[in-house]
C-alpha cells in the first residue's frame, strides 16, 4: 500500500503530498488523518525544513469526505448520533487543531477540486494559491450536513463572514478566479505552473531568518482570536527573542554592510 501522505525535502523546503489519487484524496478517514498528522509532527521537527507546500496526488487537491464510506454507515457517520460526535472529535477535528499548532508556515498549493473538508484543509494552510482548475466549494449543506471540521471558523477569519456565509449556506462552487476575487486565494496561476510558483514563495519565506518567521506566523494566527492588548504583550515577549538571536545580529550588520546576510536559523 502506498503512503497516504507523501514527505519529500529539498532544501529547506517540503512538499507535503495527499496521495490516494484514486479516491481523489479524501481527508475524513482515520487512516488519512493519522497520515498527516505524522507528517505535521515531522515537519515540526526536521531540523532543515522552514517552509511547507501542501498539494493532492492526481487531478484533485482533496475531495474532503468519503461519501461512499458516509453513506454505507461507515467513516465518521455512526448508527448512534453519540457515536458520531465521538469520530468528529476524536478523528477529523484533530487536523485544524494540529494545522494551529504547527510553527512552520504551509502553503496550499491547490492543484483541482478542494470540496468540503478539502476546501476546510486548504483553509488550515497560511497561504494558499491555486492552479487554473482549481475549484473550492464549502459544499456541506448540500449533503445536509453542517462543517464538522472547523470550516465555520477557518472560513469568515479568511473571506469574512458575508462571503463565508454565501459559500456555506449556498454549497456553490468557487472557479479559481472566483477564489481570488473572494480572497480565498491569494494568487492564481497555470496548472503546470503550480508548483513552481509555490516553491518561488515557500524559498522567499525560506530566506529569511527561521525565528523571525515562525513567531510572525504565531502572531498572526493568535491574531484571529486575541485583543490587540494580548498581541501586543506576545509581540514584546517575542520582540525580546528576535533580538537576542544570532540572525537578527546578522540581518543587521549585512544591512549595514550593504551586502546578503547568511542566516543559520539560530
Amino acid at each position: 500500500m502506498t503512503d497516504h501522505v507523501l514527505y519529500d525535502r529539498d532544501g529547506p523546503v517540503v512538499t507535503l503530498t495527499l496521495n490516494q489519487p484514486e479516491l481523489r484524496n479524501p481527508v475524513s478517514d482515520n487512516d488519512m488523518v493519522d497520515a498527516i498528522l505524522a507528517s505535521l509532527d515531522r515537519l515540526e521537527t526536521d531540523p532543515e525544513a522552514r517552509v511547507a507546500i501542501l498539494t493532492g496526488a492526481g487531478s484533485a487537491f482533496s475531495s474532503g469526505g468519503n461519501l461512499k464510506k458516509m453513506a454505507a454507515g461507515e467513516g465518521l457517520a455512526a448508527a448512534a448520533p453519540v457515536q458520531t460526535r465521538v469520530n468528529y472529535k476524536r478523528g477529523i477535528q484533530r487536523l485544524p487543531r494540529a494545522f494551529a499548532r504547527l510553527d512552520v508556515p504551509i502553503i496550499a498549493a491547490v492543484n483541482g477540486p478542494a470540496v468540503g473538508a478539502g476546501c476546510d484543509l486548504a483553509l488550515m494552510c497560511d497561504i494558499r494559491i491555486a492552479g487554473r482548475s482549481a475549484k473550492f466549494a464549502e459544499s456541506f449543506v448540500k449533503l445536509g450536513i453542517v462543517p464538522g471540521d472547523g470550516g465555520a471558523w477557518l472560513l469568515p477569519h479568511v473571506v469574512g463572514h458575508a462571503r463565508a456565509a454565501e459559500m456555506a449556506l449556498t454549497g456553490d462552487t468557487l472557479n479559481a478566479d472566483e477564489a481570488l476575487a473572494f480572497g480565498l486565494v491569494s494568487r492564481v496561476v497555470e496548472d503546470a505552473d503550480l508548483l513552481g510558483a509555490a516553491r518561488t514563495i515557500a524559498l522567499k519565506i525560506a530566506a529569511n531568518p527561521t525565528q523571525a518567521v515562525r513567531m510572525t506566523k504565531r502572531l498572526l494566527w493568535e491574531a484571529r482570536t486575541a485583543s490587540l492588548d494580548t498581541i501586543l504583550d506576545m509581540s514584546a515577549a517575542m520582540q525580546a527573542l528576535a533580538h537576542a538571536t544570532d540572525d537578527n545580529r546578522e540581518a543587521m550588520a549585512a544591512f549595514l554592510e550593504k551586502r546578503a546576510p547568511k542566516f543559520t536559523g539560530s
